[in-house]
């Protein structure tokens, strides 16, 4: 059996950079594939992360950094449509400063799912909250819309494996990011807005593992209020595409961790658990080279940063930090790959 089934991961992943021009409208190209989640972040000064998918529609987005409802054709700008490798980007009422500020440096990182689903729950047997969806199993990954009930439940994620990572929105109203990861566990949760370390408590996933077809909700405002609108964006692990996981970090440069991953990685957020820490993420595009330092933090609005530092090598991570993202203390992790260690085309990937 190969080690794994995808030997390009830019056909499911990819990170995007640019420079603004303040030009409306403005076709952002070099995707490699029609995204249907863009996670987009102006790298040269403060101004908020802004999420889009295709399943909500292009042009409402939603912040990682706050609570804030839904924004429908945001005054700062906004996306107004996909197209086969990239997107279509659109002056707001007010400026372009979202994602097309004169000058300003900027970052997409795009997720490719593309067949879509619908689910009526008491019609298939499956779950008990209806909802839709677009989903890829090839890269295990899936956007799932549901309207909430208030009461616990299950949901169709549209994936063939179980998600290893969920993170949840409300849509319609001022709420919390609710995030499960595999190894906090359904009894647990915490927070992708905020620096919180992870909560005990099963208001957000019932303390129910997700399963191969549906993942579970409690009756959370965050994650299930009654005819609340929410989005969830379901991860599951693939070899050599997809990783999450867990490690202990330490006060040193010289031997802090190293995360074995199967893949030289592309992309990597890391958030401690049992600290106030900010949900550092890093990408092989804005960092060419190692040590692998320039950050942008999920959990607040700031330019890009040094802020902890790793190697990003062929077969996994190395922590090159014993400050701010990556020093002491338990840590959560996601990563994409840029290359497998060993595609089934038997070509080996290199480090840097």
């Amino acid at each position: 059996m190969a080690y794994t089934t995808i030997n390009k991961p830019s056909d499911y992943f990819n990170t995007v950079l640019y420079t603004g021009n303040n030009s409306s409208p403005r076709t952002i190209t070099g995707v490699g594939f029609q995204p249907d989640m863009n996670w987009s972040k102006i790298r040269s000064e403060a101004n908020d992360h802004w999420v889009s998918d295709a399943v909500r529609g292009a042009n409402k987005i939603i912040r990682p950094n706050g609570t804030n409802d839904e924004l429908v054709n945001g005054s700062g700008g906004y996306i107004s449509s996909f197209n086969s490798d990239g997107y279509v980007i659109a002056s707001g009422s007010a400026n372009n400063n979202n994602f097309n500020k004169s000058s300003g440096t900027m970052v997409s990182w795009n997720w490719k799912a593309g067949t879509s689903f619908t689910n009526d729950a008491s019609g298939t047997g499956i779950g008990s909250i209806d909802s839709a969806g677009s989903f890829n199993n090839d890269s295990g990954f899936s956007i799932v819309s549901y309207t909430g009930t208030g009461t616990a439940g299950t949901i169709k994620h549209g994936l063939s494996t179980a998600p290893s990572m969920i993170i949840a929105k409300m849509r319609n109203s001022a709420e919390d990011w609710g995030v499960y990861h595999k190894s906090l566990g359904a009894s647990k949760y915490i927070n992708l807005n905020t620096t919180n370390a992870v909560e005990s408590s099963t208001s957000r996933w019932n303390g129910v593992e997700p399963t191969s077809s549906v993942f579970s909700v409690n009756n959370h405002a965050a994650i299930n209020g009654s005819s609340n609108t929410y989005i969830a964006y379901c991860f599951a692990e693939k070899k050599g595409f997809s990783k999450f996981g867990s490690y202990t970090g330490v006060n040193s440069i010289t031997d802090n961790s190293f995360i074995y991953l199967g893949f030289s990685p592309a992309w990597v957020m890391i958030k401690k658990t049992n600290g106030t820490n900010d949900w550092g993420i890093f990408d092989n595009k804005r960092n060419s080279f190692n040590p692998t330092g320039l950050a942008l933090d999920a959990s607040n609005s700031n330019a890009e940063s040094v802020n902890g530092t790793i190697d990003m090598l062929s077969n996994g991570f190395k922590v090159r930090s014993d400050s701010g993202l990556t020093g002491d203390g338990e840590y959560i992790y996601m990563a994409f790959a840029e290359a497998p260690l060993v595609g089934s085309n038997n070509v080996p990937c290199t480090a840097r």
